[in-house]
């Protein structure tokens, strides 16, 4: 009988706890880093291990897990950009620009999943640009000294989910 005060006791307690918890304010989400750390100590490390992917292909499951890992941070870094108190700029367009970041992170976890290097190997572009484009609009001075950046001003890039004219892209 002790037992069933007891066991009713400790049910209605935990009712009343959950009742409690949820008539609190929703919680909003608080950054704790600048986006400089999330670029520096996150999306930098995972983009370089798809980026590098064929000089540091991995041979083992745990080395796969590894790769897995970032890929799946370098996605979910881009929902952590996407929070209002990080827009720099253009709402809309820094929202396009980590939904680039968001679909080759997503795309580089699946095919990480798969164990698929030749699809993590043809993703390194997809990687690139994503961070390319952002850059480009965000940073004034991003890429001046670099050859490989030199292409068409930000202004000319297609709008996300456009792909860009044949000549552009290399067709011959």
């Amino acid at each position: 009988m002790a037992r069933k005060i007891v066991l009713a006791a400790l049910v209605a307690g935990l009712a009343g706890a959950a009742a409690a918890w949820d008539d609190g304010p929703v919680p909003e989400p608080e950054p704790i880093g600048t986006m400089s750390e999330l670029m520096i100590k996150l999306m930098y490390p995972a983009s370089d291990a798809i980026l590098y992917v064929e000089s540091r292909a991995p041979t083992n499951e745990v080395e796969w897990n590894e790769l897995q890992a970032q890929a799946l941070l370098l996605a979910e870094s881009a929902n952590l950009i996407m929070m209002p108190s990080r827009v720099v700029g253009d709402a809309d367009e820094w929202m396009r620009d980590a939904r680039l970041m968001f679909d080759a992170g997503a795309a580089a976890y699946e095919a990480a999943l798969e164990q698929d290097l030749e699809a993590l190997i043809a993703l390194n572009e997809q990687v690139y640009m994503s961070c390319v484009v952002c850059h480009r609009r965000t940073r004034p001075d991003y890429g001046r000294n670099y050859k490989r950046f030199e292409g068409p001003p930000v202004e000319a890039l297609p709008p996300a989910g456009e792909a860009p004219p044949a000549e552009e892209a290399g067709a011959p």
